[in-house]
Formats: C-alpha cells, structure tokens, sequence
C-alpha cells in the first residue's frame, strides 16, 4: 500500500514549523450519533455553551435538513452570540444547504462520499456525478459567503488519484477545507502521515482530521494528520461516535500539549465538567480507568507509587489533576503501605504511631482482599476506631516478649489471607 503512495509525496523543508489547529467539535452531531444517544435540546445548547467557554474553534452543531427540533437547536445554537464558529452537516444537496444557511451558521459542512464502494453501493451513483454534487453545493454555499468544509466520507478506502481529484474539485469550486473521514477506523498512524501528507502536498487545501476508534488508534490517527499538516480536527466529548466512537477532545488536547508540545489554547481545567454533563446527558457515565478525565487517574493506591507521589507529583504524572479538573487521591487497599494509612488518618484528625501503622496496615490489606477492593475512607476510619486498642495490645504484647511486633502482624497477615485465598 505505501508504495502505491510514494509518487505522491513531496520534499517538505526541515524544519517546517506546523501552523495552529483548530478543534471542530461534533459531540452534537457525531457524538448524538452514537446509537441509543439523544440530546434534548437544552442540553444541547448547554453542551455548546460548555464547549464554547472550553475553547474550542467551532463547533458541529447538527443536521438542519431534519427539520423540527433538530433544526431549532441548531438555529438556537448559531443565535447563542458565542465565542466559536457554528458548522451544520449537509448532504452535497443545495436543498440541505438552503437549510444550514436559513439557521444563521456562519460555516457548512458538505458530505459526499468518496470511496468506490460508497459510490456504487449506497449512492449507486458514478464518480462524475459525485464531482458534480459537490462543484454545485459549494458553489452555492460560497454564493451564500459561508466557510465550507466539504467531508470526504470513508476517505481512508478511497482510491487516491479519485481523492486528490475531490479534494482538487472542492478546492476550486471554492472550498475552505477538506474533511478526511477514516469512517471504519481503518488506518494506522503511518498510512494516516502518508494520505494527509499527500492530498496537502498535490492539491494545497486545508485538511481536516476526522478519525474513528474502531480499532482504537482515532487520537493516534488525528495527531498523524497534523504531523502531516492538517490544521482542523474533528472531536467529541468522552469519545462519543458511531460503533466505538471518535476521537476524544479530552485526549487529543492533552496529548497534543504534554507529548508533542502543542497548546490548543483550550481551558483544559473545564474538561472534567464538560466530560461529566455529555456523560449524564447521553447517559453513557464516564469508566473511572478513563484516559485524562477518568476519577481513577489520580488516585493511589500502590505504596512505592503512593509515597513518591507524596514527595513529588512529577514522579507519576505528567500533568496535575487540576488541569483537567480532577484532584489526587489516596486509597487503602492490597498494595497500600503504611505511609499511605498514617496519611489518611491524620486528613481525618487521627494520630497514629509508626509501629501502629506498620500493624494497622496488615490488617487493612487483609480486609481489602477479603472485600476485593480498596477502602473507603468512612471504612478506614471504621477499622481504625475498632481495631486501634487491639493493636496497640498487640504491639504490647510483643514487646514484653522481645518480639518485632512488626514482623510478626506481617506473618499474621500472611496467614489470614492465605485463609481468605483458601475460602475463595
């Protein structure tokens, strides 16, 4: 496959600076996609507004040819007065467009299927006639003086001398944008460079990532396209999409700032609010491992992490929680140690000893493994207040015998939960 791509590609200059990219949203329009997914319309409107005090460049605020509530939103929507720019979809239909246009947006977007099998097999239509829808819709979105993106769909399977003459029709009828589609989520980062690369290289128009998660690569392939150029990127909220969804603006926006070095501008200490109303609103709640907004992503409980977090942040992470919202956290569970215990204790006013910890711990571990999770913080407390006159007995006992009261709950731990393991 690369090397039916060779010939296209052109020597860019070393050291050829990327210019700024623009997050176009779709959460309204993709993200409602998602099958089972509804928004009603104040939620609508209040997702944009969320996303607009975020900061994102625009936003795709749905499909006004549906008519009724659907194009109320989007008419509401593009009277918000927001900060951002306010796209609607369209089939390359002039009838779709009059729609958009009749909703105050102030940017389209054009459909068209660019693929061999989408054009025989769902158009049933040929080449030149996809061509042709294309040339008149912009041409009258342009008459109308909107920016127009015009959306190669399944562009990943297109072939690419049909793209590059696609592309090349857009941009001469008057097009501000493509919008490569990976509609199955077919690519790898490699052959994303590659396709992008070459449709800016030959035909000079902005390119638009539009990347889907089907084989869990849509961030991978998004941030591969703006290597190779591309300035827009589709997003939405929480990954939200069409069988395994888009690319997440939460993680492309990270990524692009802490692995490659690009801020988008974005207030990224808001993405845990947005992730948290789109997750209610769609009622698809939000996994706590979730990458950058996931309530497990600051939260400890191992003891060697626990501890060096304790000392510096830095050590296991690369940006604060703050930055996206949340707040760090520490757990008591199987792998927790006693600095972590004497911690929690103390963030509840109790004072323990370091020989009390060391015991307390074991006893902690076996009750977590006992349960199959960590504790709670009110369980802690719990365990503290009854186990505590215990301990230190314990601990007493022990030392009146010359024993190491620390090794020897240790091997009582161990005991119990070989017998826990034994039970289960």
């Amino acid at each position: 496959m690369r090397d039916n791509f060779a010939g296209f590609l052109l020597e860019r200059p070393a050291g050829t600076v990327l210019g700024p990219v623009h997050i176009d949203d779709t959460t309204l329009r993709d993200g409602e996609q998602t099958a089972g997914v509804v928004f009603a319309n104040e939620e609508k409107l209040r997702i944009a507004k969320l996303l607009d005090d975020v900061g994102v460049y625009q936003i795709e605020a749905g499909i006004p040819t549906m008519g009724g509530a659907e194009k109320e939103a989007v008419a509401a929507i593009a009277a918000m007065d927001l900060n951002c720019s306010v796209l609607a979809w369209n089939r390359a239909v002039v009838s779709d467009v009059q729609a958009s246009l009749d909703c105050g947006v102030d940017a389209v977007a054009i459909s068209m299927s660019a693929s061999d099998i989408h054009i025989e097999h769902k158009l049933r239509q040929s080449r030149e006639w996809v061509l042709d829808s294309v040339k008149r819709a912009v041409v009258f979105a342009k008459d109308h003086n909107v920016y127009v993106s015009v959306n190669a769909e399944d562009a990943s399977r297109a072939d690419m001398e049909f793209l590059l003459a696609f592309a090349r029709t857009a941009r001469e009828a008057g097009a501000d944008r493509v919008r490569f589609c990976d509609t199955l989520g077919i690519l790898d980062p490699f052959n994303t460079f590659m396709k992008i690369k070459t449709v800016i290289d030959v035909v000079g128009i902005d390119v638009e990532m539009h990347t889907h998660n089907d084989f869990g690569m849509a961030t991978a392939n998004a941030i591969a396209g703006i290597k190779a150029g591309a300035s827009y990127v589709n997003t939405t909220v929480n990954g939200l999409g069409e069988r395994a969804g888009n690319a997440a603006l939460e993680e492309l926006a990270m990524a692009l700032q802490y692995i490659e070095g690009m801020s988008l501008g974005l207030r990224t200490d808001k993405f845990r609010e947005l992730s948290e109303y789109v997750a209610a609103a769609s009622n698809r709640p939000i996994p706590a491992w979730k990458p950058i907004v996931g309530a497990n992503l600051f939260v400890y409980e191992c003891e060697n992490r626990a501890t060096a977090t304790m000392a510096d942040p830095t050590t296991y992470e690369v940006f604060p929680p703050e930055a996206v919202g949340l707040t760090r956290r520490y757990v008591l569970g199987k792998y927790s140690g006693a600095d972590t215990l004497k911690l929690k204790l103390e963030e509840r006013g109790l004072a323990i000893t370091d020989d009390e910890a060391a015991v307390l711990t074991c006893r902690v571990r076996s009750k977590s493994v006992a349960l199959k999770r960590a504790l709670f913080d009110d369980e802690l407390v719990d365990t503290f207040e009854a186990e505590i006159a215990s301990v230190r007995d314990e601990l007493a006992e022990a030392g009146a015998a010359g024993d190491d009261p620390v090794e020897a709950a240790a091997r009582d731990a161990v005991a119990a939960l070989s017998e826990v393991a034994d039970e289960s």
